[in-house]
């Protein structure tokens, strides 16, 4: 018997207290998701830009800018004179960048963990 895929992937780092609240957030709601190691396989440009549609367009949205990657490359000076695909390939190319956890849906997807606001997203009431 063949299974769909999870639509949810949950790009994450191990190391990271939130991503591990975000990851027992979908385990402890039975929501079915596949995790991906953010730093080994950064978001592919293709999910990074749904995502950025998703998030309504703003850049800075998906950088991790408190890592030390990001404040190592100068990126809060710098990511205002970037273009949009050069700040994609940029986070394309090191997972580390990139907000966390990241998560791509079917159809955008969304950055960071707010219980609140995943339930919102992921846990429907059961229909009467």
């Amino acid at each position: 018997m063949k299974t769909n895929p999870p639509s949810l992937r949950v790009y994450a780092y191990a190391g990271c207290d939130t991503c591990r609240k975000a990851l027992r957030f979908l385990q402890d709601s039975g929501v079915r998701h596949e995790v991906i190691s953010i730093r080994e396989q950064p978001p592919t440009l293709v999910e990074l830009k749904r995502v950025l549609k998703a998030t309504g367009g703003d850049i800075r949205r998906l950088f991790n800018t408190s890592g030390q990657d990001y404040r190592a490359m100068g990126l809060g000076i710098r990511l205002p004179e970037l273009t949009v695909d050069q700040a994609l390939a940029l986070l394309a190319a090191n997972g580390n960048l990139v907000k966390r956890p990241f998560v791509v849906t079917a159809d955008g997807g969304w950055v960071g963990f707010k219980a609140d606001e995943w339930k919102a997203r992921l846990v429907h009431p059961v229909s009467r």
